[in-house]
Formats: structure tokens, sequence, C-alpha cells
């Protein structure tokens, strides 16, 4: 088989559905766009994040899925344990992603079970890479799955994180990650926010701001719907393990968040703050 060229005006681009219609593809393999005239509307998840702490990691995601301009859920999970000392954060088409989850928690079960002890960190992101890497054909028919992964290193007493692209290139991150369509607004709150050694409480508190911000300027990221109870999922990992932090934490947290932004506090601090210059001089 002779692999096809494009001219760079003729490049049809990451639409593998086009690239097939102009090699000619195979009638009887014909694509799936619609059903009934209706075009297939794949429901996505974002947004997550991961910040490295003192003592672990802790991870973050919103809770809305989408498909298209519409919400399709409202209480979606995108922060599992991957095992004890390890967790993923899942992006993108929601269903492979979820798929993917189950079979990575699958193998690094079986593993243990088979060698008698858990495999690596590193080994697990590896091993995550190499799933992203084989779900690159329904990546290019438009159900792309980026996830994060992080956990706590027996080996090495530190937590790390790792993120990936498409094609499953692993990158170890130092400090802090975000993936998902409000990954920029939430990467950049995290960024001014991130001190090196942080407090994991102090890491929950900046990876709750950050959904909060990206929800702000991302429609497709859901912010606290204090009315419904839902909240963004949040989890520590260190050296006793994996854990999920209880709604009502969650809730408190952003109680105390939103009300240090409202106006009057933030006009009480400015006048509590020191006074005009003709004042001082005075």
């Amino acid at each position: 088989m002779t692999l096809p060229h494009f001219s760079p005006d003729a490049d049809p681009g990451p639409d593998f559905a086009s690239l097939l219609r102009r090699v000619g593809r195979d009638p009887e393999a014909p694509i799936v766009e619609s059903i009934g005239g209706v075009p297939l509307a794949i429901t996505h998840g974002t947004t997550v994040v991961a910040i490295r702490t003192r003592d672990g990691v802790v991870m973050a995601g919103d809770r809305r899925a989408t498909s298209g301009n519409l919400i399709s859920h409202r209480a979606m999970e995108k922060v599992f344990p991957a095992d004890r000392w390890s967790g993923v954060a899942i992006a993108g088409a929601a269903g492979p992603a979820m798929e993917m989850v189950r079979l990575f928690q699958l193998q690094l079960e079986h593993y243990e079970k088979v060698e008698g002890h858990p495999l690596s960190l590193e080994g697990k992101a590896n091993q995550l890479g190499q799933m992203v890497r084989a779900h690159l054909p329904a990546a290019m028919q438009g159900m792309v799955v980026v996830p994060l992964f992080a956990g706590y290193d027996l080996q090495r007493g530190v937590g790390r994180l790792f993120e990936f692209d498409v094609t499953g290139g692993r990158y170890e991150e130092l400090h802090h990650a975000a993936t998902g369509s409000g990954s920029l607004h939430a990467g950049t709150v995290v960024k001014i926010g991130y001190r090196a050694d942080m407090e994991a409480t102090d890491a929950i508190d900046l990876s709750i701001r950050a959904l909060f911000e990206a929800a702000d300027d991302d429609s497709a990221t859901g912010g606290p719907d204090l009315v419904r109870g839902i909240f963004p999922i949040v989890a520590v990992i260190d050296v006793e393990g994996f854990r999920r932090l209880e709604d009502d934490e969650i809730r408190q947290r952003f109680e105390a968040m939103i009300g240090d932004l409202s106006p009057t506090n933030t006009r009480g601090a400015a006048e509590g703050g020191q006074r005009p210059e003709q004042e001082v001089d005075r």
C-alpha cells in the first residue's frame, strides 16, 4: 500500500473521515457520521489539573460533560484512583476515556497480583502512554482522550505528575499540569498561585480556585453548583495513598473562597489598607 501525499494547500487536516473520502474509501466500510441525519454528538469532559505538593500530589477536576453546545451531564467524575498510590484524571471523549481508565486500573491490579509487587510509578506512566498511543486511530476520528497521571513514588518518596499528548507522548512536569478545554485558564491560575513546597491544603484551595476561574471563561467547564450540591472532585495522593475529599469539605472551601471574592470583602480590604498619601503625610 502506498501512502497518499498531499500538497500544503490540499492537506485534509486531522479529519480522518475527510482523508478517507479523498483517497477513495472502501464502500463496504461506511463512515458513520450521523444517525437519522442527526450528527453524532460525542460527550466530552473537561477540565482537570494536578499540583505537586511537599508531601505528594493534589488532583482535581470539574464535573461538567458537554455534547457540542449542550450540557449532557452535570456530575461526571473525571478523577479516579489508578491504584493505591496513583490517580488518573481524564479529559476528552468521555466514553473512550472511561474505558481507558477501567482497563488501566485492571492492568495495574493484574501486574501486582502476578508479580507480587506494584509497578513503579514511571512504569505506570509508560503503560498509560502506550494506551493513549493505541487510541490514536479513534482520536483521528474525533474521539480524543488526553489524561493526566500523578502519584506518590514510593521509591523516591515524592509526588510526581505526568501529562500526555494524543500520540502517547509522556512528559513529566515538575510542578503542575492541566488539560482540557479550560486548561489555559486553570493552568494560568495555578501558575500564578503556585509556590515550591506547597502544603496539600494550600494546593487544594489553589486547584479549586483554578477550576472556578476556568468555569468563568470556558463554557465547557462546570463551576460549583450550590443548588444541586455538585462540586469538583479533589483527591490527595501521598504516602498514605489516594483519598478523595468529601463534598462537604469542598463546599466549605468554595464558600470561603466566594466570600473572599465578594465585592463587600474586596471593598473592605481596600479600606483596611494604607490610607491615601495625603492622610499619611498629615
